[in-house]
């Protein structure tokens, strides 16, 4: 039996295109970027081109993207750097949603260990930031607002531009996690009006080890990693020129087709819902499905079941479960709980993620394999 891979949302297989772009630098040019001679100005020139492929697929410029190892390492950049920008004065106030990735939430405790105060944000049942709520959290100490802008579990898009209007008007830097929205959705940083916006390489179809920063012009930020002062003082360490050059071809893939494959990818996520519902009928729970959301992503209760139980039964599917027996960890989503769902029900949530490869008889085959499993389980 063929696998059906629906996790999309953690990883994307690298398109052949991009790995096109990257072997050249794997082998026959294997210069730094750093140094005045021929092969070394032939990497420099390349890697140029990548940073504006990558500047052109969110709206920015060349001079406003750092590259890094990773989209964890781009937010981390953002919200350290941000906050360690005076090292003697490492206080004032976070503020950061209840439905941010661990990226965000775990650097947000780190900091609150060094003084910084920290305000989460609630969502409603669809995983929507109000941005009311946003700005009755800021502060006058308030040095920055966290914002994931497309949730990575259930897909719920958040209102990004009310969010940076009331930000502005604060005086306050906006970070937007982006690093599931970018490739799915249209992501501009100007119509945004985000000052800090992470993304990373293998969410769109790149390699792994590349993520980027946007750093709007003249947003201060202090370094994470010092060194030789690579990518403008802000991440120190010869660059990982392959990686960088494959981000910048698959972000230039992406901005091309995206408006066709977004259309594509949600047109499959509804048949996979309608065939669920279809064999599941009203006792399927679908998450964020009242919310603007990811046309790739579908997040969906299967009652009376523990969701890695579900995906073992029909193990044919790659799909995600945030249920402790197929993490390891203890404990349910964050996510989920901020959503008010009890345990049982987190458990029995799973998340179907499309992509670019999918197949409609794959879709097909899947909602059978799934509702399959969960009556065997059930009965």
């Amino acid at each position: 039996m063929r696998r059906i891979f629906l996790d999309h949302n953690t990883t994307t297989p690298i398109a052949p295109s991009v790995q096109e772009a990257m072997l050249p630098f794997l082998a026959e040019f294997y210069a730094t970027p750093d140094y005045d001679y021929p092969p070394s100005r032939i990497v420099e020139e390349t890697l140029e081109d990548a940073r504006g492929q990558v500047a052109k697929l969110i709206g920015g410029t060349n001079e406003e993207i750092v590259f890094t190892a990773s989209g964890t390492e781009a937010i981390n950049l953002a919200i350290q750097g941000t906050f360690f920008r005076n090292p003697g004065d490492i206080g004032g106030h976070l503020v950061v949603s209840a439905v941010d990735h661990p990226a965000v939430t775990e650097t947000a405790r780190f900091l609150k260990q060094l003084g910084v105060e920290l305000t989460y944000v609630k969502c409603d049942r669809n995983g929507v930031v109000d941005p009311e709520e946003v700005e009755a959290a800021i502060r006058p100490q308030t040095r920055l607002v966290c914002v994931t802008l497309a949730n990575h579990e259930i897909g719920a898009i958040q209102p990004m531009r009310q969010i940076s209007e009331i930000c502005r008007n604060h005086g306050v830097l906006l970070h937007a996690d982006a690093v599931q929205a970018c490739g799915k959705i249209r992501v501009q940083v100007q119509e945004l009006g985000v000052d800090l916006l992470s993304l990373s390489a293998h969410k769109f179809y790149g390699p792994k080890g590349a993520g980027a920063l946007y750093v709007r012009n003249g947003t201060p930020l202090a370094p994470l990693i010092y060194g030789e002062g690579q990518e403008r003082g802000l991440r120190s360490g010869h660059e990982n020129v392959p990686a960088w050059i494959g981000m910048g071809a698959a972000a230039d893939l992406v901005r091309r087709c995206l408006d066709e494959s977004s259309e594509a990818q949600a047109r499959l996520r509804d048949m996979l819902q309608d065939r669920l519902t279809a064999g599941i009928r009203d006792r399927l729970g679908i998450h964020g499905g009242k919310a603007e959301r990811l046309p790739n992503t579908l997040s969906v209760q299967f009652p009376g079941v523990i969701g890695a139980r579900l995906l073992r039964q029909a193990d044919a599917i790659s799909a995600y479960t945030a249920s402790s027996e197929f993490t390891g960890q203890a404990g349910s989503s964050p996510t989920l709980k901020a959503l008010n769902l009890g345990d049982d029900a987190a458990a029995s949530t799973v998340r179907l993620s499309i992509g670019w490869y999918t197949s409609e008889e794959e879709i097909e085959e899947a909602a059978e394999l799934l509702v399959t499993a969960w009556e065997s389980l059930i009965s």
